[in-house]
């Protein structure tokens, strides 16, 4: 394909220009304005149409068997090679530029003119190439926007699981991909119970307080403010102390900050009988965790702050300096969007999560984005909590139950929310299945 540029004062010369070489049906790849008037770069449509003939008697592409097809279609195909074309012509001139740098510095002699020639060629390939990367971006999404207008007209069950997944609030990628993966002639209830099965094998939670009460160990609750971790804290120590007792429980806190954040710890405390430590530092933490060293459960409660505070990586740095093995919980609002949900999870991450708890889930509208992320970062969920009573309101999460929330809580307040029928294959279009997600168990 002979891709040529044309350059004029105005867009109006430039195009001008390519009517008069290329005709008025040329392909414009570009045109955007650059140093001193407008460029635009172009070719004929019949080389693009001898091109996609040559492809199309290889893949033979056609709408309807799009999502079928293992091979890719003709014209993302042509896109792949060009780029590639591109790709090895700009790595050419780099080489044969890196040797006459090299030619430069062994023999003295005046510049070349060809070189300021060989630059702006090779720029002009690289602004080509993201050009062509953009077209094969929103041509891939245009092509499963119309593979997805198909399969709802085809299979209507399939576009009524991803309408129903995405009001849940999981995410379009994984909505999608579920949608797709759905087998072949189920019924709506056959099918919202294959999902709800693949949802349950990727939950991961704990069967039993075992893991927690009864192993006992060092538990740190961790997570912005306003999550919920003092009180959560607070039921997690109550529900202790209901069945081993108070002799064998240590309470501390991280929240010095705060005004007065460790005092609302310190009456839980008083209440359940359990003295509390608060600590500042590493040292401080130290001592508090030798003095209680004979206790078989310890619960932390740290300070909340932004998951985008310079304070996240301190506050995780002095839990991972103790030489006890401080086990980390995530504390999830869920309230929050998935996106702020993610961008939590990436703060606190630090050295590894040993699990999360859902707070507030009796504030949440959807939970499906908070389970969305779970599933998608692997995390072991350990609770739920759902709202101020102590320790009324936190139980062992279950899957089952959760999920089956996730996908028929429905409220006034979801309808503003909720996609059109006309509008889901733009959305399936436009969503991008990466690499966390295909690796779901069971599909």
């Amino acid at each position: 394909m002979n891709i040529k540029r044309f350059f004029g004062k105005s867009s109006r010369d430039a195009l001008t220009m390519v009517r008069k070489e290329l005709g008025d049906d040329a392909v414009i790849l570009s045109n955007r304005a650059v140093s001193g008037g407008n460029e635009i770069m172009a070719f004929r449509e019949e080389e693009m149409n001898a091109m996609m003939n040559g492809e199309k008697a290889v893949h033979a592409f056609n709408y309807d068997q799009a999502k079928h097809d293992d091979e890719p279609t003709a014209l993302l195909s042509l896109l792949n090679k060009k780029i590639a074309e591109e790709h090895q012509r700009v790595d050419a001139k780099k080489i044969d530029s890196h040797l006459k740098d090299s030619n430069t510095q062994t023999h003295t002699h005046d510049a070349d003119p060809s070189d300021t020639s060989n630059v702006a060629t090779s720029k002009q390939m690289a602004l080509m190439l993201n050009e062509m990367r953009s077209m094969r971006n929103v041509i891939e999404s245009q092509l499963a926007t119309i593979a997805w207008s198909n399969i709802q007209q085809r299979e209507p069950i399939k576009s009524e699981m991803l309408g129903a997944l995405l009001s849940a609030g999981f995410s379009p990628a994984l909505s999608r991909y579920l949608a797709e993966k759905l087998p072949a002639n189920l019924d709506s209830k056959k099918a919202n119970a294959w999902v709800k099965h693949i949802l349950g094998k990727n939950l991961t939670t704990i069967e039993n307080e075992t893991e927690v009460l009864d192993q006992g160990g060092v538990f740190a609750l961790i997570g912005p403010t306003g999550v919920g971790k003092t009180t959560t804290t607070a039921k997690l120590a109550a529900r202790y102390v209901m069945k081993h007792g108070t002799q064998n429980l240590g309470l501390i806190t991280t929240d010095a900050y705060r005004v007065g954040g460790h005092e609302q710890l310190r009456i839980y405390g008083k209440i359940l009988g359990v003295m509390v430590y608060a600590v500042k530092d590493e040292t401080d933490l130290a001592i508090a965790l030798n003095e209680l060293k004979n206790k078989h459960t310890i619960l932390i409660d740290t300070v909340g702050v932004s998951q985008r505070d310079r304070m996240v990586t301190e506050q995780t740095a002095l839990l991972s300096s103790s030489k006890t093995t401080i086990k980390k919980l995530l504390c999830l609002n869920a309230t929050n969007t998935g996106e702020t949900l993610t961008d939590v999870i990436m703060a606190y991450k630090g050295k590894g999560l040993d699990g999360c708890i859902i707070t507030k889930l009796d504030e949440a509208a959807t939970i499906g984005s908070a389970l969305d992320v779970i599933i998608r970062e692997k995390l072991k969920l350990y609770y739920v909590t759902s709202g101020q009573r102590v320790p009324e309101d936190i139980n062992l999460a279950n899957k089952t139950e959760l999920i089956s929330l996730a996908l028929n809580l429905k409220t006034p307040a979801n309808r503003p929310f909720q996609f059109l029928a006309e509008e889901l294959p733009f959305v399936a279009g436009q969503a991008r299945v990466t690499g966390n997600i295909s690796q779901l168990a069971e599909i």
